[in-house]
């Protein structure tokens, strides 16, 4: 039977990670930014804005600054560290280019999925905001059914599996750097991750509004460090990135340097950690009280998100396994490993702990801020009630344990093909309901241009009557 259901899951995987998601979600990516007009690129300013005024929450909702760290907690987890060096070692620097198109195009997927989250929220029965993905799959396509399967595979894969993978992560750096027992870190974590969780989204989005801009600067300066200190050889390393890009130059690690393997890692690396299309940010970006009210305000939040992400903290690490020389192909040497041996080549024995540290704060990050999505799955699904709660907490604790001793290989598998259901059923999904997207964008700049704050007026949209709450958008 267990043979079976490896067989069953490796063809779902070879299906949706070999096929539907790597074309899907870059195509998905390429039209937005083109229906939309190129938005992210002409309106880069719109989303540093949309962060800057937006600290303010209310009793139904989080703050969009708590919403945009929240859902980087999720997204930088290990992909953006162990994830990176697994990119560089198989695709060679000219994975980080198309790492960098993919998030590029992915931000225009990021911003419409996320507006869309917005439009169609509800009030839970505490008042607060709830909605994602399952919400306007079921309110704007009036399918139910396919937001109930979406739901589930939210649940299996960022509430209770993906929590495995980020614990394992972290006992096995423990262990690497400071000897620590794994099983030892795995309760240490799910102790500490109970006091986030049992706290309910506000706690989570307190959490995340502190500990995240403190992680990724800390990381980011390092990387600034290590840049100045080799300023050299920096543009060496830039050029090295667009020419292994396009199969001019012969590659620093991966399949002698070919245009497809750098193509394919560096793409299945960069959807990985920037997560956009995959239907998990948009869980968090409906919880948010937008600023200005309007649908279209969360989606540049988001938007900004895969851009900090991939941009910043993914070329950081890149950056910084460049300049060290330590990448070898063929030598066995990649994951956390790669990144832990650039560091120690840039600040000495010092490098080793210092990725341990990073890893333990991006991946717990993660675990909570996975954890919050599911909540939502669960009060679509009718289950959000405090014995529902309670037993899904339990849950996601308890695969934090078992998986930071555990190999998770099988069960990683099974997550991944939760996960591409979940993707796809995302990507159909905003694709049918584009053309809303497309409305909302036009009403929000034309707002604007015209030196007004963009309002959403629920009068302009006779098509959405019975599909948006009255009393959230009127």
């Amino acid at each position: 039977m267990g043979v079976y259901m490896d067989a069953v899951i490796g063809f779902l995987n070879t299906i949706f990670w070999g096929y539907v998601l790597i074309y899907g979600l870059l195509a998905v990516g390429v039209f937005f930014t083109v229906r939309l007009g190129f938005l992210q690129f002409l309106h880069f300013g719109e989303m540093v804005r949309s962060i800057l005024g937006s600290r303010k929450s209310d009793k139904a909702g989080i703050s969009p600054f708590q919403a945009l760290c929240t859902s980087l907690a999720s997204r930088v987890g290990t992909g953006n560290l162990a994830g990176v060096a697994v990119a560089l070692y198989l695709g060679g620097a000219g994975a980080i280019f198309w790492m960098w198109m993919v998030a590029l195009v992915g931000m225009a997927t990021a911003y419409s999925e996320s507006s869309l989250a917005q439009l169609y929220k509800v009030r839970d029965g505490e008042g607060q905001y709830r909605g994602g993905p399952a919400f306007y799959i079921a309110k704007g396509l009036k399918a139910p059914w396919a937001g109930s399967v979406f739901s589930v595979c939210l649940i299996i894969s960022f509430g209770l599996v993906f929590n495995a993978v980020q614990a394992n992560s972290i006992a096995d750096a423990m262990e690497g750097a400071f000897g620590f027992s794994k099983l030892a870190v795995g309760v240490v974590i799910a102790a500490l991750a109970g006091l986030v969780i049992f706290g309910g989204l506000r706690s989570i989005a307190r959490f995340a509004e502190i500990i995240v801009p403190f992680m990724a600067a800390a990381y980011v300066l390092m990387a600034l460090y290590v840049l100045v200190m080799n300023i050299s050889e920096v543009p060496g390393v830039i050029a090295l990135i667009f020419k292994s890009a396009f199969g001019l130059e012969e590659a620093t690690g991966g399949v002698a340097g070919s245009v497809t393997a750098a193509m394919l890692n560096g793409i299945k690396r960069g959807l990985f950690s920037n997560e956009a299309g995959m239907g998990s940010a948009p869980n968090v970006a409906a919880t948010a009280t937008p600023a200005p009210h309007h649908p279209s305000s969360q989606g540049f939040v988001q938007a900004m998100g895969v851009f900090i992400d991939t941009l910043v903290i993914c070329t950081a690490t890149a950056v910084m396994i460049l300049l060290s020389g330590v990448l070898e192909p063929g030598n066995g040497v990649t994951g956390t490993q790669l990144t832990q041996l650039a560091m120690e080549a840039h600040i000495g024995v010092a490098g080793t702990y210092f990725i341990a540290v990073a890893i333990l704060f991006f991946a717990f990050t993660s675990i909570v801020a996975n954890y919050s999505y599911a909540e939502n799955a669960m009060i679509f699904l009718g289950v959000g009630n405090k014995a529902g709660m309670l037993v899904l907490r339990c849950a996601a604790l308890g695969m934090v344990i078992w998986g930071a001793y555990q190999a998770v290989g099988t069960v990683f598998n099974a997550a991944d093909a939760s996960m591409g259901l979940m993707a796809t059923i995302n990507l159909i999904a905003i694709l049918m309901l584009s053309g809303t997207v497309v409305k909302l964008t036009k009403d929000y700049m034309a707002q604007r241009k015209a030196g007004e704050e963009p309002t959403f007026k629920a009068a302009d949209y006779p098509e959405l009557k019975e599909k948006i709450s009255s009393d959230i958008w009127y």
